[in-house]
């Protein structure tokens, strides 16, 4: 294994010859195997073992072991406990989901502190058909069925190819002792079902199962990416990111497709969304109707689906006295300035007679039955009209602030002043406002 081991390095990972590596043991048979071809190998590695404290002095003598494989080894060793089970209900998660969030960003959080190139993990071929079970059976798209990736980012995964039965020949062949998990051992985790229970008929009746499998795996991977340069050039017709608080997607491009559905999945399948018949429907639904996710948003807007996230934004108003000069507001920041002549006015300025506003002002939301004067107009008009007029989505009306004194609006920020408050020849103090 060893020398397959070397082979591997050299025609697919050649990198990691000339890299500072973190390599991630937990003291089981996978990453103990790992740790010492890798030192046989001459790679420069570093070991980091997390302790999560679930199994008592298990998970303490698991530690310890791990120390004096450094010391056996001559390796740099770093050991992080945690408080799993307390982070699990502080964060809602399951214990396993809780273990993988701490452990991997530990391990993102050491590479960068010590510079390290890359972080070894010991997944192999039996782990691989695992997960594309564990997708299968929840469900999943095609991305779902490609199996773990042998490199994501700064982690590698230099086992893959080989079997839990190669590494564990290998380890008992070269005397290697390690620790056994006790918890790999229980039925009540999906994982550990179709390790003890499924796959072991799967692999009775096609004794090949692992290398029939990997031979799909990399037909799925293929056509994975023909999927991903497909979505690719579609979202280059597609969407739009002008906005600074979503992204549109033009429906009429989904509906060019054969397969409109399958390109709305791919597109905004890492948001979160589940239903999706629902958002299928956006295509055809009425105007402001949306699907909603745990942290994402897709709403139908005329002829676009605008996708953004669901924020925490401050909906409380701010109060503005005489003597301020610049105010951090949720839009932005606010500036006053007195000023004895009118510039050339924008959308992110406006100029008004002071003498005509009643301190403090107020920065707040829309609300209904909101009416202004706009400037340039004669009379009054419902923003909710002027909203409407100016096409404005749902988003826009959210994310529109007003300046007002008292109840009258002084400025739409960013967008229309009031003619109420404009400068005239009668006027004798200005003050400049201004959005940064």
């Amino acid at each position: 294994m060893l020398k397959e081991f070397q082979q591997h390095i050299q025609s697919k990972l050649p990198f990691l010859k000339d890299a500072k590596l973190l390599l991630a043991i937990s003291g089981g048979v996978d990453s103990v195997v790992l740790a010492h071809v890798c030192h046989q190998s001459q790679l420069n590695v570093a070991l980091a073992h997390c302790n999560f404290n679930l199994r008592g002095k298990e998970s303490d003598a698991d530690e310890e072991f791990v120390l004096q494989l450094a010391e056996d080894l001559d390796l740099e060793v770093f050991v992080e406990s945690f408080d799993t089970e307390a982070y699990a209900e502080e964060n809602k998660r399951s214990i396993q989901m809780a273990a993988r969030e701490l452990r991997y960003n530990w391990f993102v959080e050491l590479g960068e502190q010590l510079e390290f190139d890359y972080v070894l993990t010991a997944h192999h071929a039996d782990d691989n058909l695992e997960t594309f079970l564990i997708n299968f059976t929840r469900g999943t798209g095609l991305e779902g069925l490609t199996g773990i990736p042998e490199i994501n980012g700064e982690f590698i995964r230099p086992l893959l190819p080989f079997s839990r039965i190669e590494i564990e020949v290998y380890a008992k062949a070269q005397k290697i002792n390690w620790r056994d998990d006790s918890s790999n051992s229980s039925r009540k985790y999906l994982r550990n079902k179709l390790r003890h229970e499924v796959i072991p008929i799967l692999k009775e009746i096609n004794p090949s199962l692992l290398q029939s499998f990997q031979s799909t795996i990399e037909n799925l991977q293929e056509s994975q990416a023909i999927v991903e340069d497909s979505v690719n050039g579609f979202l280059e017709q597609a969407m739009d990111l002008s906005e600074e608080t979503h992204a549109k997607f033009s429906i009429a491009e989904f509906k060019k497709k054969d397969h409109p559905k399958a390109y709305l999945f791919e597109v905004f399948k890492d948001y979160g969304f589940t239903e999706w018949n629902d958002v299928y429907n956006l295509l055809d639904a009425q105007p402001g109707k949306q699907v909603l996710s745990g942290q994402w948003r897709l709403i139908k807007d005329r002829e676009f689906l605008l996708l953004s996230e669901i924020g925490q934004d401050d909906d409380k108003a701010v109060t503005i006295q005489t003597t301020d000069k610049h105010v951090t507001t949720p839009c932005g920041t606010l500036t006053f300035e007195a000023v004895e002549t009118i510039s050339e006015t924008s959308k992110t300025s406006v100029y008004v007679d002071k003498s005509l506003l009643q301190f403090p002002l107020t920065l707040r939301r829309y609300q209904e039955g909101d009416v202004f004067y706009p400037l340039g107009m004669n009379g009054k008009k419902k923003l909710s009209k002027y909203f409407k007029d100016e096409k404005f989505s749902l988003l826009d009306k959210e994310n529109t602030w007003l300046l007002c004194s008292g109840d009258a609006i002084i400025w739409v920020v960013g967008k229309r002043a009031d003619n109420r408050f404009k400068v005239t020849e009668n006027t004798k103090q200005i003050l400049k406002i201004e959005l940064k």
